[in-house]
């Protein structure tokens, strides 16, 4: 791949910023010998245009021992959060439940309830316990004015997460048995409730006050119930259990999902991922999601194609299919109430590339993100025709992020920090948009089809992410939960958890004005940010073998009372950028590299230029 950039008008000096870097495919560069597919800037994050700098490290703040950290889950205005670590939920060094599931959990806080899904079971919190919700479900009035011996009408949708249901009857004084709409019961026991005088409910008992037929689903009293003491008004009350097998399990098994309504409110949750029904989702009532009706569920595109995730697109709920899905791999849907019942319509579909990674989707600055196989993509609208479509956002990554193992990919997890898109694969490697610095790659093209400035950091063992008080956190899998420093200025945050952070800048082929000729470098110099300690070490390639060039210890430093450190002190005041050069000498090449690296424990390193002198003369001969 030819990687090309701007050269001043010199042909014997090359000044570069960081900026003159940023539209250069740097993960895609062929020469880096020690790994060619590796970018070219490692562990280094931009803070403002034309500057690059060491990422801060990172500090173990709690370790369970074992296990994968899979969730962290808070309920508003709570102090305490639920802690998904392998199996266990744990509150604090308490555990609060047992027989979760081993993989990623997500929640989503309704009211006061916060409701926790692992694709085992759905729980949720109420400030006081954590348990199933299936255990507190709600239990649906599925018939009213009901005759004993059938009819009435429906009123509510049988409940999918639980087995029991209502059914309100307005006796006529003389009949003893009453119908059911469903036999083949449960023995749990039926309870049944007389309207008496005072428009108070009596409940009866089972075995004294009456008989239960469970195949046939009727009730059988000793003394037929009286005629209502409100004129019209229903007067008998049955609740009754009936277990669908697998009804439950549509629910609980589910891994992900988004909150959505009607006219774009976000009152009900949707939820997908059950590997038994891959192209089906389900919906809660609303505010409710202890009652998911068995009439609330869509069936979206093929069978054979999977749900990945969803997105909120202005009032749309879009559901991304998998790479299956040949033709329509986003299903946009609008939701409306029709004869007083929620109705969620499919409006528009949109082609595209599948999506692959459900724990990758997360909004970066209102644009909704996902993984594919070809990168990162937004869905957006086209500057022009207003049409939406999606369009990819990761080009200054793809030629590493795209070369990742497939089943990386899509165990990979994101998370929105600071206005940056983070995306950690195989518990290591982490890609970086920041969405405050798009690029446009070429002016004449809308800017939809812009590029975020990227970056690339390693050695970092995400298996989950989450922001918590303004501070970004992650856990690990096997056990720690660990948070990123945030103090620019402590040299403390250059570690992780004790152990040194190694930064490289590299720069793309330098192959002067023309390719063919004769390149000799004589001269570097770089522009670094003044620290209490930095270094740099500084390398430079000649046919291909990386060489030593120098390392520079004392250039960057300055005095400082409150950060002094003994071993790496300096009598400057001068707070201000400070340069380092160094003479060179790489005869006769057609191009050349040159390699910057910080691997000192506890040092900041911050990159503003690189300046090169070099003459050029003569054809290259190889």
């Amino acid at each position: 791949m030819a990687v090309n950039f701007s050269i001043p008008k010199s042909p014997s000096k090359s000044i570069m910023t960081i900026d003159d870097f940023l539209g250069v495919d740097f993960s895609n560069s062929p020469a880096n010998i020690d790994d060619n597919k590796s970018p070219n800037a490692v562990n280094l994050i931009r803070d403002v245009p034309g500057k690059v700098r060491k990422r801060m490290g990172y500090e173990v703040i709690k370790d369970y021992g074992q296990g994968n950290i899979n969730g962290y889950h808070t309920r508003r205005g709570d102090n305490k959060a639920i802690v998904h670590v392998g199996t266990n939920m744990y509150m604090g060094d308490n555990i609060v439940y047992e027989g979760a599931n081993d993989a990623i959990s997500r929640s989503w806080q309704f009211n006061d309830n916060l409701y926790i899904i692992d694709g085992k079971k759905m729980l949720q919190y109420d400030g006081k316990s954590l348990h199933t919700c299936e255990s507190v479900a709600y239990i649906p009035t599925i018939t009213i004015a009901k005759a004993p011996g059938g009819g009435g009408t429906q009123y509510e949708a049988l409940n999918l997460i639980q087995p029991a249901f209502i059914e309100l009857f307005l006796s006529d004084g003389t009949s003893t048995s009453y119908q059911l709409t469903f036999g083949e019961l449960d023995d749990t026991p039926v309870k049944v409730w007389f309207l008496d005088s005072n428009a108070n409910w009596v409940e009866k008992k089972e075995g004294t006050d009456f008989t239960v037929n469970r195949p046939a689903g009727t009730i059988n009293f000793t003394t037929a119930p009286g005629k209502s003491p409100l004129t019209g008004e229903d007067n008998v009350k049955i609740q009754a259990y009936r277990t669908v097998e697998g009804y439950a399990d549509r629910i609980n098994r589910c891994k992900f999902g988004t909150r959505f309504g009607v006219n774009g409110a976000f009152d009900r949750l949707f939820i997908s991922g059950n590997p038994d029904y891959p192209n089906s989702d389900w919906y809660s009532q609303q505010w409710d999601c202890t009652y998911f009706p068995d009439t609330g569920y869509s069936l979206l595109g093929s069978s054979k194609s999977a749900i990945v995730g969803y997105s909120i697109i202005s009032n749309y709920l879009a559901t991304h299919k998998d790479e299956m899905e040949q033709d329509l791999s986003i299903i946009l849907r609008e939701g409306d109430m029709v004869d007083n019942e929620p109705s969620f319509k499919i409006i528009n579909t949109l082609q595209g590339a599948g999506a692959i990674a459900t724990n990758s989707f997360a909004y970066l600055c209102t644009e909704p993100l996902f993984l594919t196989r070809s990168g990162l993509y937004a869905v957006t609208a086209q500057d022009i025709t207003g049409e939406k479509y999606a369009q990819s956002r990761s080009f200054y990554l793809n030629g590493k992020l795209t070369n990742e193992k497939y089943e990386d990919l899509v165990n990979s997890f994101a998370c929105i920090y600071n206005d940056m898109y983070l995306l950690s694969v195989a518990h290591d490697r982490l890609y970086i948009l920041d969405g405050l610095q798009p690029i446009r790659t070429d002016k004449s093209e809308p800017y939809a089809t812009r590029q975020y400035v990227a970056f690339y950091c390693n050695n970092l063992p995400i298996h989950s992410m989450w922001e918590q008080d303004n501070r970004l956190f992650f856990g690990t899998n096997d056990g720690k939960i660990c948070r990123f420093y945030n103090d620019k200025e402590s040299l403390n945050s250059y570690s992780d958890n004790g152990e040194r952070i190694v930064c490289q800048w590299e720069t793309p082929d330098i192959d002067g004005t023309l390719f063919y000729k004769n390149k000799t470098l004589r001269y570097i110099a770089i522009r670094v940010g003044a620290a209490i300690a930095t270094s740099v070490k500084i390398y430079g390639m000649d046919r291909g073998l990386w060489n030593f060039i120098k390392y520079d210890n004392t250039f960057g430093r300055y005095f400082s009372f409150q950060n002094l450190v003994f071993s790496k002190v300096a009598f400057s005041g001068n707070k201000t950028q400070k340069v380092s050069r160094t003479k060179v000498r790489i005869k006769k090449v057609d191009k050349y590299r040159i390699r910057l690296v910080n691997d000192e424990l506890n040092e900041p390193f911050a990159l503003y230029n690189i300046a090169m002198e070099y003459t050029e003369n003569g054809n290259y001969k190889g």
